[in-house]
Parts: structure tokens; sequence; C-alpha cells
């Protein structure tokens, strides 16, 4: 892998290569919307890919035939809209036939309401976008109007969140049905658990149970996983999740990892009891041969961090014992949203115990396999960062920099935090020569105009003398700063100058002979902000004018601090008689 490149989903173009993270996210969220957009066209339009020039044709990469087929009112039709995922044209129909006498069969009611349970008895993606085309193309309607009440309607939705409705289309369909058997029962369980109904489901398990029968594995994760909505008191939650695992037992109904990672999840809102019963659940997994997923790493983190306090537990210690050999798969919907939560909380246990060994170990687990794909763009250049923070607080500073170029741009861009850390950690380990290389990177990754940054960067370059050909680098440095600060722009607020910031620049300056650059520094810009030089600054320059034999630029300096009243003027007064040679006039 090429340390100096993007990630491989970014074009090769340098104007296409993103410069920091903010970058790295809009260009990745572009990518993604193109293919959306891309997706969106061959939908709605399939008519104009409707020919197929491949050789061998391979139906998966052509588009999908989404206009119903079957016409008139018949069980066919109803199936084939089912399939096609069409909730309200189903509901329809299914309407249609009741009215007309046309008994309907179990089967096919039993489809009609998986889709109404999973849906939550709103629109499919596809219905809701052909509603938005059928809006924008109605003609003699107010445009302004048409999008008042567009806005109202998704307001309305983002506000109910596609919530369970009382008496929606699912339990009115339910209630008519001649015949219910069980997997009839389990879908409105799962379907009212899914879309925030869990005092009903549970009402309909125990309907389920008076009908005698049984639950599958799936309805009882569902039940599970509602439980710290039906109960308040932790015990209480606790002692109701038993009662649906005893159920399971009963009915002979074999738990999977879901069961496991949904009564983990419980836990994690069960405080102190979640805390005691956690580790007896993993055993249980274990004697039943269960491997656990990210998702059940992820819960057992949450339920023993809370910060430095509770380190001591070591849990941390036992999961990477687990993980650091194993390549994930995932197995959980939680594993992709959370896997990446693992690694990331597991990193921040390992920066507040300041422990370099576990976050290696950890960063060893990350970067097995292909457990790093569970981490998304975000959390995966937040995990580095805090990876790269926690090496420049512990580590040489040699190790430091050989991650600092393996790393950045191409596993992660650093943050400014990661900069001043960096920074620092230079200061400590003494190699302030790497200074000018982390500026060059600063200005790539746009961070330039970071006044904290800058403050620290020219208060190391000037705290002290360095070699002539390092001085020569630092001054380079302090020009590109000076010349940021005098940027112009319509669109650029200005960086405004402080008083130390000038006086670090004045410094680097006068230690290479840019008198002149100096000079400019200490009369336009100081009297700019009404601040006054340092005896430090001053004394600086004095040795720059010596050093490039200008005594013209020494009496002015004198001049200079006599008309701000300083008291170092005397002093500087007799520096210029004693180390220059001056004229009768200039004296």
């Amino acid at each position: 892998q090429d340390p100096t490149a993007a990630h491989y989903m970014f074009q090769d173009d340098p104007f296409l290569m993103p410069r920091n993270a903010a970058n790295a996210r809009l260009y990745s969220l572009s990518k993604e919307a193109g293919r959306n957009a891309a997706k969106y066209i061959i939908k709605q339009f399939p008519q104009y890919f409707d020919k197929t020039f491949a050789e061998p044709n391979i139906p998966c990469l052509m588009p999908e035939t989404l206009t119903p087929q079957i016409e008139g009112v018949s069980e066919e039709a109803l199936k084939e809209r089912i399939h096609l995922r069409r909730v309200k044209d189903s509901v329809d129909l299914f309407d249609q036939l009741v009215q007309a006498g046309t008994p309907v069969s179990l089967e096919t009611t039993n489809s009609l309401l998986d889709l109404l349970c999973f849906y939550g008895d709103g629109e499919s993606t596809l219905e809701k976008q052909e509603e938005q085309k059928e809006d924008l193309e109605e003609p003699g309607v107010n445009t302004s109007e048409q999008k008042g009440q567009k806005r109202q309607s998704q307001r309305g939705l983002q506000s109910s969140g596609s919530r369970w409705r009382e008496n929606n289309n699912a339990e009115r369909i339910f209630k008519i049905m001649p015949e219910r058997n069980a997997h009839s029962y389990c879908t409105m369980i799962r379907g009212m658990v899914k879309h925030g109904a869990s005092a009903k489901a549970y009402d309909m398990y125990i309907d389920m149970l008076n009908e005698r029968h049984k639950a599958d594995v799936h309805t009882f994760n569902a039940l599970i996983a509602a439980v710290p909505y039906l109960k308040e008191r932790f015990l209480e939650r606790w002692e109701l999740a038993k009662v649906f695992l005893n159920h399971m037992a009963q009915q002979e109904v074999q738990p999977n990892l879901l069961t496991f990672n949904a009564l983990l999840k419980t836990l994690r809102k069960c405080g102190g009891v979640g805390r005691s019963m956690s580790l007896s659940v993993i055993k249980e997994m274990e004697a039943l041969d269960i491997e656990p997923s990210l998702a059940t790493y992820d819960h057992l983190l949450f339920i023993f961090y809370r910060g430095v306090d509770l380190c001591s537990s070591g849990v941390i210690l036992e999961v990477l014992d687990d993980v650091e050999n194993r390549s994930f798969t995932p197995q959980d919907p939680d594993d992709v949203s959370n896997g990446c939560i693992k690694f990331y909380t597991g990193l921040l246990q390992c920066c507040d115990l300041k422990d370099i060994k576990l976050a290696y170990r950890l960063n060893k687990a990350m970067e097995k396999g292909d457990n790093w794909k569970f981490l998304d763009t975000d959390r995966l250049n937040a995990y580095w960062s805090k990876f790269f923070s926690l090496l420049c607080m512990m580590e040489q500073i040699d190790v430091v920099l050989k991650w600092y170029k393996e790393m950045s741009p191409s596993v992660f861009y650093p943050t400014p935090k990661n900069i001043l850390d960096l920074l620092q950690a230079l200061d400590a380990a003494n190699h302030l020569e790497v200074i000018p290389s982390v500026w060059e990177d600063m200005k790539q990754l746009g961070f330039g105009r970071r006044t904290d940054l800058l403050d620290e960067l020219l208060s190391l370059m000037s705290r002290e003398r360095h070699p002539d050909e390092i001085q020569l680098a630092f001054a380079k440095c302090a020009e590109d700063i000076k010349a940021f600060h005098e940027q112009s722009g319509r669109e650029q607020v200005p960086l405004e100058w402080t008083g130390s910031a000038l006086g670090h620049v004045a410094l680097l300056f006068s230690r290479v002979g840019r008198t002149q650059d100096a000079w400019y520094v200490m009369m336009e810009r100081f009297q700019q902000i009404n601040r006054i030089p340092t005896d430090q600054v001053m004394d600086e320059f004095l040795n720059c004018a010596k050093q490039t034999n200008c005594p013209d630029e020494a009496i002015k300096l004198v001049k200079l601090a006599a008309s701000l009243g300083l008291p170092s003027s005397q002093r500087l007064k007799s520096r210029t008689e004693k180390e220059f040679e001056l004229s009768e006039k200039q004296r």
C-alpha cells in the first residue's frame, strides 16, 4: 500500500483527492450519492435500459421489472404486488378481493402481513419516490403552496418516525382473518416491536399463548429486545427476560446468536443487574457452542466500561483475548452499526488507561482479516486519530514518526489535535528539525489558518537558536505563516495577528539575517495591532543588524524604543554605540 496515496475509493486525480477528513467525508458521500442517483434513474426509467448488449447476459446487473404485469382483481395479482413491495396497491387489492367475496389463502394473507409489518403500514421507498414524482409533475398547482404542503407532510413523517398507528391496516386485516396461525401472530409481534408498540406486542404474545400457538426464535428475540420498554425497574426487566427464556425452553425453541445479543442489549439498560448477569449469559453461549459476534463484545464493553473508575474490571483484556485472532463476518445487524463502536470504545479505554500495549493488541485485532471493514469512514478516522494521539503520548518519537508517515494520508487524515500532539511529542524528544515537514502537511490538510496550531508552531521554532540550515527552514515557515495572515479574499475572514505570533516571526527573520522583513514586522504590524515588541525581539533584531552590518537599522530600533518610552531604550542605545561603527551624524 502506498502511504502517500489516498484511500482506493477516491479518484486517482490530484483535484479529486481529499485533503482532510471533512473532504474525505464529502467526497465519499458524493460518490455514494452518485451511485444512488444511477440506481434511481434505472429504476424509474427501465424502458431506456431494456436492450441487452452484454454477452453473456447477467440478469442481476440489469434493471428489475418493478411494474405489475398481471391485470385484474385476483390472488395472483395480489401476490405479484406483494412481491414488488407495493404496500398501498396490495392493501387496495386485498380489500377488493374481500368485498367481492373471493377467499384469500392464509399463506397470501400472511405475506401481506409481513409486508405491512415490515414497513409499519407506511409506504415502501419505491412508492414514496413515485408519489414525489407525481407531485412534481402535477399541473395547475401553485408551486409555493405545493412546497409548503410537502414540507408539512415531511415534518409529520419525521415526527411520527414511522410509528405503529392505532387500528392500522395490519391490525385491521389481522382481525378480519378467518383463520390465523403462529406465523400470523409472530409477524404482528415483530412488526409491533420494530415500530415501537412494545406493550401491544406483549399483549399479542399473551393472546398467542392463549390460542396455544408457539412463537419462533425471531419473535422471542424481538420480545427480549422490547423488555426495557415494558418494565421500568432493572430487576423487573431481568425477571421478564427470564420469563421469555423459560418459555423458549418449554416450547423447545433453540436460541441463536441474535437471542443472546438481544438479551445483552437489554442488560445494557439494567444497571448493576446487567453487570452481574452478563458474564453468565456469555457462559451460556459457550455451553451452547454459539460464537459471539462483534455486537456481543460491544454490549459487554458498554455494560462494564464507565470510564477510569471501572477499568480494573479487566473485561477489555478478556474481550481482546477472544477477538485478537478472529476475523469476523456480519451476523447481527448491530455488528455493522456497533462493531466499529466496539473498537472505538476499546481504544477510548486504552487512552484512559494510557496503556500502549493494550492499544497495539486492539489494533492488531482491528487489522485481522476483514475486521477493519466494520468501521465506516468517520469512525475509521476517529479510531486512527485516537490511536495516533496515544502514540504521541506514550511512544518514542522515532516510532511516532514511522506510524505518522505510514498512516497519513493513506489510512487517516490527522485532526488539529493530532498535529498539536505531534508537535508536543517533537518538543519532548527535542526533534524540532521535523517541524518544517509538519508545516507542509498542515498546509495540505487545510490547517494553515488555525491560530492555536500556528501559535504552538511559532513558539517551538523561536524558543531557542538552531543550526543555520534549520533556522533557514524555520524562517521559510514563518514567511508562509505571514503570507497566510496577509491573505485577503472575499470569502475569507482576515486572520488576526497576535502580539506573541508577531514577536516569534520577527525573531525567526532576525536569526537568518532578514533585516528588512524583521523590521517590516516590527514597525508596521506591531503598530497596526497596538502592541509593543518584547525585549527579546529587540535584542535579536539588534544582533541581526550587527550580523548584516546595518547600523541604520540599529539606529531605527533605538529611535523606536525611545518613541515608545521603553525602559530598554537606554540599553539598546549603549549596545548600538559600542557594537557599531557610527558616523558623527549617526551618533
